[in-house]
């Protein structure tokens, strides 16, 4: 029996990466077929952690299909049900921000735009330095926002990042089927 299809969109915390792509890979050795999706920075930007060309080269050996980054290719993903729920792993602080605020200007925001509009979940796995500052206004809102979901939340290096807050990684896969299923059965903070 096939499983769902899974949106899997990555915006630019870099840093997140390596933890981004190895859910994606129990996903798709679960059985769920993935749609990768990259904002422009995300797919673009060289960083410290690797060159762009390979992440884009990574997700689509995992998916075995074109990394989506642009607005245009993302569109369609509500209208033409393309996803049953849309993962953006890593989400930043500035998507948390567009999503909480109506802007759609990357691929990533229109994806979740898209899916949103034909009311299937999105899940999101946060991470960003200013969680519990200037985002977590933000995050409220999406808390209170009918089908948008959270990977449970924990402090990043409390002592060097005292308002980071990053989600675990290593329950997405859980958190996929809850929100296939209409619920949020994990605590959004742990």
């Amino acid at each position: 029996m096939k499983k769902a299809t899974i949106g899997f969109a990555m915006c630019g915390s870099f840093c997140t990466f390596s933890k981004a792509f190895e859910q994606m890979q129990k996903l798709a050795d679960s059985g769920f077929d993935i749609i990768p999706i990259m904002s422009g920075n995300a797919s673009s930007t060289d960083t410290r952690f690797g060159k762009a060309e390979d992440m884009v080269k990574t997700a689509e050996k995992i998916s075995g299909k074109k990394v989506l980054t642009t607005v245009t290719e993302t569109e369609p993903i509500g209208p033409k049900n393309m996803c049953d729920l849309l993962v953006i792993a890593p989400c930043t602080g500035n998507t948390l921000a567009k999503l909480a605020n109506g802007v759609t200007d990357t691929s990533v925001t229109m994806a979740a735009k898209s899916h949103l509009r034909v009311l299937k979940p999105v899940l999101l796995c946060a991470a960003t330095n200013d969680a519990l500052g200037a985002s977590a206004q933000n995050i409220g809102r999406l808390l209170n926002t009918k089908n948008i979901y959270f990977v449970p939340l924990s402090q990043d290096d409390p002592q060097k990042k005292p308002n980071s807050l990053v989600a675990n990684f290593g329950k997405l896969e859980e958190c996929v089927i809850n929100a296939l299923g209409g619920r949020q059965t994990q605590p959004v903070f742990e």
